[in-house]
């Protein structure tokens, strides 16, 4: 059986560290992530600790003032953007989730539309 992750578009959206403060983290330690179908490996990710996440957490508070002081249309911007990418790479996002999870393709796909539809609403709001 050919796994979901060979048929990526775009093999660069599956991201195997931590994204903190802008930076990509590799972590103190890794874990596998396996199909649950099959248990072929399909990535090792980072294992982030207690610290990691209060670093997370801390950088996005600092963050937080800057985007407060954006008007209302540069934060719709940016999120109908986010929207777009979602949608965009929807099959892509799909492939991933079903790799992960096991969950047929198209209800993976319409997960991903269905939470790109939050981000739509806020973008719009």
């Amino acid at each position: 059986m050919t796994s979901p992750l060979t048929l990526l578009k775009d093999p660069s959206l599956l991201k195997t560290d931590a994204l903190i403060n802008g930076q990509w983290l590799k972590g103190a330690s890794r874990f596998d992530v396996c199909n649950p179908a099959t248990g072929e490996k399909l990535a090792d990710v980072a294992n982030m600790t207690a610290a990691d996440a209060k670093a997370a957490i801390d950088a996005a508070n600092a963050a937080w003032p800057a985007w407060k002081a954006k008007t209302a249309k540069e934060r719709s911007i940016i999120l109908r953007k986010w929207f777009d990418l979602l949608m965009a790479n929807q099959d892509d996002l799909g492939r991933l989730m079903t790799a992960e999870q096991g969950k047929p393709f198209a209800e993976a796909k319409g997960e991903v539309a269905y939470g790109a539809s939050f981000v739509e609403w806020f973008a719009e709001e």
